[in-house]
């Protein structure tokens, strides 16, 4: 019965330290994805960012667009390809358009495919809305458009760019029944 006991113990003791060292490693990864993201780490940023897009895009995209979602879905067109990409971010409406922020910078694919093209399409809460007339501005020229948790987000991450798009009024280069996939080739 004593053996049985400081057996029983001996597991519990592993149990624990096994606990408190995978505590200490999320811990850790979490400090090195804070810092890093913070200070623009590349490699930090990189690691995220094929992360997001293998599980978090995927995810993401199954309510994308759809009224109520947290993420709308913005249709590029591959500047290599020519193929049509969908990639789940978040607008905030402006007057004339949007503004989005950028996590990774300007530099991922479907920034650089919308920036080489000149247009996109955005659905958002369940419209579908043709953007042109992309530009990269400064976080501090879109953060009135959007609310203060986010804009604190933002801060706290030292995210400083976005890419702001202006809506297609309708009659201005697309018809109403075009296929606005067809517009933007």
């Amino acid at each position: 019965r004593e053996v049985r006991k400081m057996r029983q113990l001996a597991m519990w003791r592993e149990i624990a330290t096994v606990g408190v060292g995978l505590a200490l490693v999320l811990v850790a990864i979490g400090v090195v994805f804070f810092v890093g993201m913070r200070t623009r780490s590349p490699l930090v940023r990189d690691v995220v960012r094929r992360f997001n897009r293998a599980f978090g895009n995927p995810h993401q995209m199954k309510t994308a667009g759809t009224p109520g979602a947290y993420a709308s879905v913005i249709r590029h067109i591959g500047r290599k390809t020519g193929r049509s990409y969908e990639t789940p971010m978040v607008p905030f409406a402006t007057e004339d358009g949007f503004v989005i922020a950028l996590p990774y910078g300007s530099g991922t694919d479907w920034v650089r495919n919308v920036m080489a093209s000149g247009s996109a399409i955005i659905v958002h809460e369940g419209n579908t809305y043709r953007v042109d007339q992309p530009e990269l501005v400064p976080l501090v020229m879109a953060a009135p458009y959007m609310p203060a948790k986010e804009q604190r987000e933002l801060r706290r991450f030292a995210i400083d760019q976005c890419l702001r798009v202006r809506r297609v009024v309708l009659g201005r280069g697309i018809r109403a029944q075009e296929d606005p996939m067809k517009a933007i080739l």
